[in-house]
């Protein structure tokens, strides 16, 4: 494993050498006793601008210097590495996949007996909900909004779009049953594609629903989103309702996509220029910074560009009718999670860009909370960053379901859709604050916008929650 070496500088002599070596193009070669003598910092660098021009041969058919490209990743990246080495690897993973795609006889034959067990998927989400605490406090500003939203409501109704952890909800019972006009009556309906997931949140809230003498009713609807049936949600007159989704309403976007997709490449970024050497004489000190010293400075897309969501600008028919009949249903509160992200570009260089920022934050995360030699700590970037990183890089059309987009994306969709933004209480947001401190790391910040919060590591922003009423 390769360890930091704690310096936060590069020297100039050894500056003069990692520039000759960047100098080098990934088309001819490299030479390997330099390589491994890289410093952490300088390692981090070479691996972006080799990432970045396999990204460019890929989009643009030239799968020998791509090959190439990898080939040279593969000798500093490692899954058990540094935070850069960790995150070359899956970004090099993927962008390997990709070039399959290129023969589907092949790539079908690779991962024909592949197969996914819903156990270990079970399983590295409960870490990722574990070890970060975005989830958390997104549950605890959720749960807020729906008892400020219910208050003195007698028959209450929360559809739940992704009713995979009965954490929440457990906690939202605890929260009703304190009311000083005391608990309503609570039906909620959960949607997840897998029944063993809503059996067991139903045996989990029933059994505290029962303990604590709370009338409760649970729907379980067994399907994809996509493919929800929305009379089945079977919203009563006389309830008030309140709708829940956590990070799934970008994966809608995918169904939407073949109709809007560009196909022409980005003109190849140039890491050679003198923007990417002058970064080499500053101080570093997360994985995030290092990206920005080398990509800020005229080498990427814009994070906020509208053009990096092409969707963006043109009618999303499955997202406006999905959201158009959520409206539908009048309820008094929606409260809406997302990554704050723009992973949804049109082209392979942009989404590589995009996501190298995020998923950056999310290792350094980890880097700075984790050990490195933790099992748990290897599912969650190889079993779920590993898998969205992935989809993002080697796949399009409908394939491609990690479509996360900016807050301000969703404001102009849910507005659109009629809906009207709830901002969320002062209450709320101090409990999320308190939440993130409790993991004892200065790096995690949330900050209000429009009324909204964001959920940030270091100034990047990482999720987003929202709340919306119907406008009449």
């Amino acid at each position: 494993m390769f360890q930091d070496d704690g310096s936060s500088s590069v020297t100039s002599s050894s500056a003069l050498q990692f520039c000759s070596l960047m100098s080098l193009s990934p088309g001819f070669g490299s030479p390997h006793s330099l390589l491994k003598e890289l410093k952490s910092e300088e390692r981090g660098l070479y691996l972006i601008h080799l990432l970045l021009a396999c990204a460019n041969h890929v989009a643009s058919g030239n799968l020998e210097n791509a090959n190439i490209a990898l080939e040279q990743i593969s000798q500093l990246a490692s899954p058990d590495g540094d935070t850069m080495q960790r995150i070359s690897a899956y970004f090099t993973e993927a962008l390997a996949d990709r070039i399959l795609k290129s023969w589907p006889g092949l790539h079908k034959a690779l991962n024909s007996t592949k197969i996914s067990l819903l156990p270990e998927e079970l399983l590295v989400r409960k870490l990722f909900f574990e070890l970060f605490p975005f989830l958390k406090a997104a549950f605890v500003l959720t749960n807020q909004a729906i008892m400020e939203a219910m208050e003195s409501e007698k028959m209450v109704h929360i559809i739940d779009l992704n009713a995979a952890e009965p954490a929440q909800w457990i906690a939202l019972l605890q929260s009703l049953n304190a009311r000083p006009e005391g608990p309503p009556h609570l039906r909620i309906t959960g949607i997840h594609q897998h029944k063993e997931v809503l059996d067991l949140m139903a045996r989990s809230l029933t059994e505290e629903a029962e303990r604590l003498d709370i009338p409760f009713q649970f729907n379980p609807i067994v399907s994809k989103l996509e493919n929800l049936e929305i009379e089945k949600l079977r919203v009563k007159t006389g309830e008030a309702l309140a709708i829940s989704s956590v990070l799934q309403l970008h994966s809608l976007l995918a169904f939407d996509d073949e109709n809007h997709r560009r196909r022409s490449p980005l003109p190849f970024m140039n890491m050679n220029g003198p923007n990417s050497h002058r970064v080499l004489l500053m101080s570093q000190n997360t994985l995030g910074e290092l990206l920005e010293k080398d990509l800020a400075n005229g080498s990427s897309p814009s994070t906020d560009s509208a053009s990096s969501s092409p969707l963006s600008l043109n009618a999303s028919v499955k997202m406006d009718n999905f959201l158009n009949a959520l409206w539908g249903l009048s309820p008094k509160v929606m409260v809406v999670t997302e990554q704050d992200s723009n992973h949804n570009g049109s082209t392979l260089l942009e989404r590589l860009v995009e996501a190298l920022h995020s998923y950056a934050a999310l290792f350094d995360c980890l880097e700075s909370t984790v050990s490195r030699t933790s099992v748990e700590r290897l599912k969650v970037e190889k079993m779920l960053f590993g898998e969205e990183i992935k989809n993002i890089i080697s796949c399009e059309g409908a394939e491609r379901k990690e479509r996360h987009e900016k807050l301000d994306k969703w404001i102009q969709k849910l507005d659109l859709a009629g809906f009207g933004n709830v901002p969320l209480s002062y209450y709320g947001r101090l409990q999320a604050k308190r939440l993130m401190q409790g993991y004892n790391c200065d790096a995690y910040k949330i900050r209000e916008e429009n009324g909204c919060i964001v959920m940030c590591w270091q100034d990047r922003p990482l999720f987003s929650v929202s709340a919306w009423k119907c406008r009449k």
